[in-house]
């Protein structure tokens, strides 16, 4: 079966197609706070599903890590709004040290190619 890596580096993928999953990389984002944060991790999984012929629809599952727990209503505040509320995915959220303390919150995503 083929493999598709998307915006491929020496280290990692952002995207990899395999079949008709699409396994995303942790997606941070650049911003003054959580919710800013997380509306650009979205934007960018929005973005890297697009590209893999997926969407938010057809996501599988979300892992989401926030460097700080008490950021979990401010995350969830932009998550909701965002989220397709007719095929939610499985979900968990953890508190954990980020790569960089600019970052936090990371969004790792699976989901399935659409059709």
């Amino acid at each position: 079966m083929t493999i598709v890596r998307l915006d491929k580096g020496p280290r990692m993928s952002e995207a990899v197609i395999h079949g008709n999953t699409v396994y995303l990389a942790g997606q941070v984002a650049d911003g003054p706070d959580v919710a800013t944060q997380t509306r650009g991790v979205l934007a960018s999984i929005d973005d890297l599903l697009q590209r893999a012929g997926s969407s938010k629809a057809n996501i599988l599952s979300a892992t989401i890590w926030l460097a700080d727990i008490n950021d979990f209503a401010e995350m969830n505040s932009v998550w909701d709004a965002w989220v397709d509320k007719e095929n939610p995915p499985a979900r968990a959220t953890s508190e954990g040290k980020l790569a960089a303390p600019k970052f936090k919150v990371e969004i790792i995503i699976v989901a399935a190619k659409a059709g």
